[in-house]
Formats: structure tokens, sequence, C-alpha cells
């Protein structure tokens, strides 16, 4: 079993930053690929970031690209997601995925909340 745990959300206005991190433990770090999914109020949860475990095969939504930028630490387990340019659009809870070999690994952590304000 894999404990997902995602920090950093909060309440800025649009055009400030914001950094998301997420821990993933329970089993080597280094054998997941991470990503980020958000779900707005009223909306289905939708797809955000994806990085491979081994840091590369990075891929954005449209919506967020150029703007959000997707890292990993290995060593200290963490997925990170900065976030530039904020937009009232960007409100959602943000949640943080951790993906196996198999179908049947797919792990996710509780959401933190991002809010921008106009």
């Amino acid at each position: 079993q894999v404990h997902v745990v995602e920090s950093g959300g909060g309440q800025v206005q649009a055009g400030e930053s914001l950094r998301l991190s997420c821990v993933a433990s329970g089993r080597p770090f280094s054998d997941l690929n991470m990503g980020w999914f958000r779900q707005a109020p009223g909306k289905e949860r939708e797809f955000v970031a994806t990085i491979h475990r081994t840091g590369g095969g990075i891929y954005y939504s449209d919506s967020v690209k150029g703007r959000f930028t997707i890292s990993r630490d290995n060593p200290k387990n963490t997925v990170y997601l900065q976030m530039n340019s904020l937009k009232p659009e960007d409100t959602a809870v943000y949640y943080c995925n951790a993906a196996g070999q198999t179908v049947a690994e797919d792990y996710w952590g509780q959401g933190t909340q991002v809010t921008v304000s106009p």
C-alpha cells in the first residue's frame, strides 16, 4: 500500500504562484509514476500533469502548459507542482496520484484546496 499526502494549497490572487508538494511512502518512490489532477466544484476530476518514475516523460494539460511545472525529488519521495500565473479557473482541489506498473497500483491523496481570487 502506498500512502500519498499533498500539501501547499492555499488562497492567492490571480497572477500569483503556489507550489504543491506530495509525499508518497510505502514502496520505493523511484518505482512510481506521479501525477497531479484537479477537481473544481461541479466538475469531473481532470488531468493536470504527470512525470515518469525516471523523471522524464513529463506531460501537461493544455490549460496549464507554460504556467505549471511538475518535478520530482526521488531521495525525498516528493513530487512538486509549481504553479505560476494562477487564474481563477485554476481554483480546485488538487490531488496527487501515484501509479505503479499495473492498473491495480493506483493511489490517491486526500487533496489540497487551491483558491485563486480575481
